[in-house]
């Protein structure tokens, strides 16, 4: 299956260099590009697209609008915001909008596409560090930090769920969680699975949002 990726950044040469990485890929192809959030959206409503490569910072509409308003129609693509700072407060915005993750710009190319590769399929897209650095950074500005967890549906979670849950929210992959539990990685992602689908989130970066704004995780990665 082709995976129909779409460019939406102002800088033409980085659009045409990230083009170049992926038109080498047999798996994928650009199938739309836009300079800005507005152009963006006129042309998903015309072209089929899996992955959507967001910039932050453009004219006439940012990437976080963009998201926001992608990612509330049905069935939306995937968006992999792309941005030149490793801990920008709209890369976090981004992820709140819904975005399936956040990735630097000069990421190497191989990391990029395996990133890309990962959001289409649904797996965890951003670099646990990454994540950790990002929403230790921002989540003291949350309006629920330092505060006991208080969203309802983290009432709906098992015991050892909620352990998964503080985990994943830590950065943890499936492998190093089954290793810290003392549990199969099937069992791990299982867990995962059923926190997805109680709390009504999407993909893991809503977990580690979600973990944060609650208190369920504190800034500094502990539960």
């Amino acid at each position: 299956m082709t995976i129909r990726v779409m460019l939406v950044d102002d800088q033409v040469l980085l659009r045409t260099g990230f083009r170049m990485v992926l038109a080498a890929q047999p798996d994928m192809e650009v199938v739309a590009e836009a300079g800005d959030g507005v152009e963006a959206l006129q042309v998903l409503r015309a072209t089929a697209v899996d992955v959507v490569l967001m910039d932050v910072r453009m004219p006439k509409l940012d990437g976080v609008e963009a998201t926001r308003r992608i990612c509330s129609e049905p069935e939306p693509p995937k968006v992999l915001i792309l941005t030149t700072f490793d801990l920008d407060e709209y890369a976090f915005s981004g992820l709140k909008a819904g975005a399936s993750g956040f990735m630097l710009k000069d990421v190497p190319p191989g990391d990029l596409l395996a990133a890309i590769r990962s959001v289409h399929s649904g797996d965890a897209v951003v670099a646990p560090s990454t994540t950790r650095r990002l929403l230790d950074r921002f989540a003291p500005m949350l309006p629920t930090a330092g505060k006991k967890p208080q969203h309802k549906e983290l009432q709906r979670l098992t015991g050892r769920e909620r352990e998964v849950m503080v985990l994943v929210a830590q950065g943890m992959s499936n492998g190093e969680i089954a290793a810290r539990l003392v549990l199969s990685e099937a069992t791990v992602k299982t867990h995962v699975g059923r926190i997805l689908t109680k709390l009504g989130l999407r993909d893991r970066v809503q977990v580690v949002v979600l973990a944060y704004e609650t208190g369920l995780v504190r800034a500094g990665g502990h539960g």
